[in-house]
């Protein structure tokens, strides 16, 4: 069958003084992003500080990724890798998957780690790969990495106010609600979505967020 995969992969967790609770956290936002998603093949964590999912849609894994992602911010970053291709089930027990969507995935890791190491592309965080037998344009996937390249440009340059804001809009939250919660006016709140461009933010990924 044709699937959306994702592969997580949390970065530089081995400094953290903290890794226990750091891994408490990001069990946390997984087990919300199952909550709020059902994907097909939950979200869960492997070895090491990896995590991979089966998502419905590629608008999912897009929304998955960027939930992930805020959730760990400032104090963390993730690296995601996003595939569209076929997948097999080679054991239920436990449960063991692969084939040409889960190679996709792991190859968009493997360009978001190249582009890490370039200067220009430092900042990117997430890429998408569909596999031969996808039967996705190249159009699409060229327009999905030129919007991520931008996505995560934009969030790896927020401050932690501007990212709880950010966390916030995403879930329907108010600009006046977010204000009360983080004790400044509304007005300044106004000033950092405009700023920040976090209006930006938004817009794209609601216009990705229904992709099949």
């Amino acid at each position: 069958m044709t699937a959306t995969t994702l592969i997580g992969d949390l970065i530089g967790s081995r400094g953290s003084t903290d890794r226990r609770r750091l891994h408490a956290t990001f069990a946390a936002v997984l087990d919300r992003v199952n909550t709020e998603l059902r994907p097909p093949t939950p979200v869960r964590m492997q070895v090491g500080d990896e995590y991979q999912g089966v998502f419905a849609s590629l608008g999912d894994a897009l929304h998955a990724s960027l939930t992930v992602r805020l959730a760990m911010l400032p104090g963390a970053d993730v690296r995601h890798g996003i595939g569209r291709g076929s997948i097999e089930v080679l054991s239920e027990e436990p449960r063991v998957e692969d084939g040409p969507g889960w190679w996709a995935a792991r190859a968009a890791i493997g360009r978001v780690e190249d582009a890490e190491r370039r200067p220009g592309e430092r900042s990117l965080r997430t890429a998408y790969v569909a596999a031969h037998d996808a039967a996705v344009p190249g159009s699409e996937e060229a327009a999905v990495n030129a919007a991520l390249v931008l996505r995560d440009h934009l969030v790896g340059g927020l401050s932690e106010r501007s990212l709880s804001v950010l966390r916030g809009l995403l879930v329907g939250e108010s600009q006046r609600d977010l204000a009360e919660a983080l004790g400044i006016s509304p007005s300044a709140v106004s000033q950092r979505v405009r700023a920040d461009g976090l209006a930006a933010i938004i817009a794209a990924h609601d216009l990705t967020r229904g992709m099949p």
